[in-house]
């Protein structure tokens, strides 16, 4: 007796995908199953969302709400994630295996990970351009800012002037 899939409902052969970072597992038809390693394409196959969202199954809903992040262009998948309401520990769930490959990392001159308000040290003597004057070695900046395209560049505030500094020139404190 084959089980149908967790996601659509299509009765046939299914896999079963683990859904990470837990140990829990469903069952996926192959399109469902693309559509979660691959990422999905708006297409009327995910309609099946609308239900699967509100399944009372946390392993279908942390699922379902991956791929309707993916359908992020499709506006009625963004309507859908608006309405759509999961307990907060499904919902960690359900965000903790979506980190982003492609999001930028911003690392200091030690190559510790840098996030938007922490405080750093100029580990260099930095002349700052059009500004006059120069940022002296030891100069903590806080409440940093990150340039979201760029890994290599911050911003922060030195003597009242807001400026963009190099990570390789700063440390973490």
């Amino acid at each position: 007796m084959s089980v149908p899939c967790a996601i659509c409902g299509a009765e046939g052969a299914t896999t079963a995908y683990t859904v990470t970072p837990k140990t829990d597992e469903i069952a996926l038809c192959e399109t469902c199953l693309q559509g979660v390693e691959n990422g999905p394409e708006d297409a009327p196959h995910w309609q099946c969302l609308h239900e699967a969202i509100w399944s009372t199954e946390p392993a279908v809903q942390v699922v379902a709400y991956r791929l309707l992040n993916g359908l992020g262009g499709a506006i009625w998948a963004r309507d859908l994630l608006d309405i759509a309401y999961l307990e907060d520990e499904v919902k960690d769930w359900a965000e903790a295996g979506m980190a982003d490959p492609d999001a930028v990392v911003h690392r200091d001159s030690n190559g510790a990970v840098l996030a938007a308000g922490d405080a750093v040290v100029l580990i260099k003597d930095l002349p700052v351009k059009g500004a006059g004057f120069t940022a002296k070695r030891g100069t903590a900046v806080r409440n940093i800012s990150l340039v979201p395209d760029n890994a290599e560049h911050i911003e922060g505030r030195v003597e009242g002037q807001r400026i963009v500094i190099l990570t390789k020139f700063v440390k973490k404190s």
